[in-house]
């Protein structure tokens, strides 16, 4: 120990004040555990500052003013001003703001003791936290790990902030740029992409592969890139970025396509949005004797690592990398550890794209569910067959379920389509507690309603389809 080092003493030391780790602490604290949560920027992490909440801020902004401009049609006499980038940024900034201050309020109202600065192992019961004032040590019982993740980047797009963009640059700009250059057809690429097209820029995905949105059902993300295609985004598939030169009026990018001679395409700004990376480097792990599976930390269901008083929750531990998905995690390992019997054995975790129409998944899809060996039955239902649907402009999408052939009980679930982000809450807890088609079809679901898509799928899936033809 150094002359002068503060030393501290706690049960609990948690690293990360993410969606994982703040809501570990909480948890901890509930249950009577002294805990202190180590945070090197903000609170909320990723997730709250830089990640969901200031994304969706965007991404309604841009959904209120697409819609606006189809007022007129309803004999609503509104037209769209022009966009003042500023003051919706100021709107985004105040939102996580609100949130912030939130889980600040509910950690001291726990009494949990926040410490900022960066963490770093130096004994399986010991870290040291680098930070504003200066070094401190805090020997603790037990430890949860929920460090979270970074944005990849590309060797040959450096980002500045300015020109070559990440999404935390992204959803920080003062100015919309005129030509948007999407390089990743992921989740939070189709997003931005549709948020910013919406808002008016001329904006190109750049994907690797030969499909957007990696794993997620064909039958689904056809509906989404109808809609890109209708906001006049342009998507080109299975291409590879060659070099880029940037310049003082944008940047000057050649990719290959697969077929064909090298193509050049010019922007205003570069939007890199190629996945994430686990925060594992700078925690000295080896010095705690943690383990590491690959890029993630190996966890059991009890969300331990290899040292059994440390735990790891949330993107450390690998994919999929979603905010509830590390709250279940920060959850359970709070419980472990105050010497309960808790275990992560969820059936099934959504996914959500808030694209435009969103897309939302659980369970296993049709290819996962054949590729598993399962007699599979599928079913679909269009959601322009929807009264409520109709009456509110968001006529296009589908739900579909994927059940099991013999017993009909429910593998998977998906929905392309307005509130699919809800929506698809109803589909999980039926996975989770065992739900069949018959259970779906014999549940009354309100009138008029999206959810109702969910009724008719299940019919049609018994081969009984009511407001379809079959």
């Amino acid at each position: 120990m150094v002359v002068g080092e503060i030393v501290n003493q706690t049960e609990l030391l948690v690293i990360g004040g993410g969606p994982g780790g703040y809501v570990a602490a909480l948890r901890a604290a509930q249950l009577g555990l002294d805990v202190t949560l180590v945070e090197a920027e903000e609170l909320g992490g990723v997730c709250l500052q830089h990640g969901c909440i200031p994304s969706k801020a965007w991404i309604a902004a841009s959904e209120d003013y697409e819609r606006a401009k189809g007022l007129d049609a309803l004999g609503l006499q509104l037209q769209p001003g022009g966009v003042d980038l500023s003051r919706l940024r100021s709107f985004k900034d105040g939102v996580v703001a609100q949130l912030t201050g939130g889980v600040a309020q509910l950690l001291a109202g726990r009494g949990v003791h926040v410490a900022k600065g960066r963490a770093a192992f130096i004994s399986p019961h010991a870290a040291a936290v680098e930070g504003a004032e200066g070094r401190q040590l805090h020997h603790f019982q037990q430890a949860i790990i929920a460090s979270g993740s970074h944005a990849r980047t590309l060797p040959e797009l450096p980002a500045d902030g300015r020109r070559i963009l990440l999404p935390r640059h992204f959803l920080a700009l003062g100015e919309l740029p005129r030509r948007l250059l999407v390089i990743g057809g992921g989740y939070i690429g189709i997003e931005l992409g549709t948020a910013a097209a919406k808002l008016g820029a001329d904006v190109t995905i750049l994907e690797f592969t030969d499909r957007l949105l990696g794993q997620a059902d064909q039958d689904l993300v056809r509906v989404v890139e109808r809609r890109l295609k209708e906001l006049g985004v342009s998507v080109r598939k299975g291409v590879r970025v060659e070099a880029a030169d940037v310049r003082d009026d944008g940047v000057h990018l050649r990719f290959s396509p697969p077929q064909g001679e090298a193509e050049e395409v010019e922007a205003d700004a570069v939007l890199v949005s190629v996945g994430r990376e686990a925060n594992v480097a700078g925690l000295d792990l080896e010095q705690a004797g943690v383990a590491a599976a690959g890029p993630f930390l190996e966890i059991d269901d009890r969300m331990r690592t290899s040292v059994a008083h440390i735990f790891a929750v949330g993107d450390v531990t690998g994919n999929p990398m979603l905010a509830h998905r590390a709250s279940h995690q920060g959850y359970v390992a709070a419980e472990v550890a105050a010497g309960k019997t808790a275990a992560f054995l969820a059936q099934a975790i959504p996914a959500v794209v808030f694209s435009d129409p969103e897309l939302a998944t659980v369970g296993l899809s049709e290819a996962e569910a054949l590729s598993q060996g399962y007699g599979v039955r599928t079913a679909q239902f269009p959601l322009r067959a929807l009264g409520r649907a109709l009456a509110s402009r968001s006529p296009l999408g589908v739900a579909k379920l994927v059940a099991d052939q013999e017993t009909g009980a429910l593998l998977g679930a998906g929905i392309c389509g307005a509130h699919a982000s809800d929506l698809i809450a109803e589909m999980t807890l039926a996975i989770e507690m065992g739900a069949t088609l018959e259970d779906v079809a014999a549940t009354i679901h309100s009138h008029p309603t999206y959810a109702e898509a969910w009724h008719e799928a299940a019919l049609a899936g018994l081969g009984q389809p009511l407001h379809v033809l079959k």
